[in-house]
């Protein structure tokens, strides 16, 4: 069964210029994938007529599908509109539903004003489908070209995913048949991504023809995505299975979890599960483990809270940390990460703690401990363990780094 091609087309200046990332070609790769469908290939466009007709001229030969983003607004500079009417050769035509659907969307905003750029919006292509757009003004146009298709929708990336997930994805499946796919990922810390792929190569090369691996290394961690497809799919989550197996008996311990989720809400269904908190203690994470953690909604029930230690001060008055331990050590020391980690289990009185303690750099590295070097203590109240890392030279990844794997020490305790 051939797989249909999508090709993502995002239009707007402000994406040249890097004055805004395109967050929206990510997802929306992401939301196909699992549904079947081969983003072929990603463009971003000038808000310039010649740019955009050269763009879908270039897609429709190589795809099924163009979906596009952006330039959609009631000003000037969003052009996405009438350069569509050239394209199709076709003219704009007054909508009543698209107004009536803004008037629905904004009802509950007695300051919304409709205005001649607001009744704009209700102008589209005579020859398309329109879909509406439930949470804001600019309408989704659907088109169907020598069976294939192209929708034009929203930049702003909350109105997109309303749209795609509402109406785009389901009418696409609807119109093309798809190959049945399943996706499942292992996550393996304490492996280069070279070495991983040295220390798997035999059952790499054994795979069956219809699975697929993918190597996804992001700050320590390394994910192993697993793409499997077949018009069987008891079959086909048997075979993935025999497969994870496998790769269970070769990397042991390295495995530190078999779903795609970032490793703190790993963590944090652990927490729940045993229905057990935990409390950090940072230095050189500067509060980013905690951040992580209460990024996601509910994490008052696992997370009590955090102490960024930077300053030695710190340290020794809230944490307890011993004066002639930091003197004879220095922060950035087993001793001291570990009293970190003890004092604000105690100090919040939570289950588990953890503490980090480093040279995040670029500066304050030395011969003996350069940049890069973390200590990090996990506690619960029978367990305490802790590790030397050797990171990078660079301050975010060290960062970064430290986060997941104060992240993985902590599940290791649980």
């Amino acid at each position: 069964m051939k797989t249909p091609k999508v090709e993502i087309i995002t239009i707007g200046d402000e994406i040249l210029i890097g004055q805004i990332v395109d967050t929206n070609s990510a997802w929306i790769a992401q939301e196909l994938n699992k549904i079947g469908f081969e983003v072929f290939q990603i463009t971003s466009v000038h808000d310039e007529e010649k740019q955009i007709i050269d763009a879908l001229h270039a897609a429709m030969k190589h795809v099924d599908i163009v979906l596009m983003t952006g330039g959609l607004g009631p000003t000037n500079d969003d052009i996405t509109k009438k350069t569509l009417c050239k394209y199709f050769n076709t003219k704009l035509i007054f909508d009543s539903s698209i107004l009536e659907n803004i008037k629905k969307v904004f009802a509950s905003r007695p300051e919304f004003v409709i205005n001649d750029l607001t009744r704009s919006q209700a102008f589209v292509p005579e020859n398309c489908e329109v879909i509406q757009n439930t949470v804001g003004t600019a309408p989704i146009m659907w088109f169907e070209k020598d069976k294939k298709i192209i929708v034009s929708m929203p930049g702003v990336p909350y109105e997109m995913k309303e749209a795609m997930s509402r109406e785009v994805m389901p009418k696409l499946q609807a119109y093309f048949k798809t190959p049945k796919i399943i996706h499942k990922t292992v996550q393996v810390f304490g492996y280069s991504e070279s070495d991983l792929a040295i220390k798997i190569a035999d059952w790499e090369k054994n795979l069956p023809e219809n699975i697929h691996l993918a190597y996804l290394p992001n700050y320590g961690i390394v994910k192993l995505r697993l793409s499997g497809t077949s018009d069987n799919l008891l079959s086909l989550e048997f075979s993935l299975n025999q497969q994870i197996d496998a790769l269970t008996l070769i990397l042991g311990n390295a495995i530190v979890a078999y779903e795609d989720l970032p490793m703190e809400q790993v963590v944090a269904k652990l927490l729940l599960s045993q229905e057990k908190t935990v409390v950090t203690a940072e230095s050189c994470t500067g509060g980013n483990i905690a951040h992580r953690f209460t990024s996601h909604s509910g994490s008052s029930n696992y997370f009590k809270g955090s102490v960024v230690a930077y300053d030695n001060e710190v340290k020794i008055n809230l944490l307890g940390v011993s004066t002639d331990d930091l003197e004879k050590f220095g922060a950035v020391s087993q001793p001291v990460v570990e009293q970190m980690a003890a004092g604000v289990r105690r100090l919040l009185n939570a289950d588990i703690a953890v503490a980090t303690s480093g040279i995040a750099g670029p500066t304050g590295g030395s011969p003996e401990k350069p940049v890069g070097t973390v200590w990090i203590a996990a506690c619960s109240e029978e367990k305490l363990v802790s590790k030397l890392f050797h990171f990078s030279n660079t301050r975010e990844q060290n960062i970064e780094r430290a986060t997941q794997a104060a992240l993985v020490m902590i599940k290791e305790l649980l």
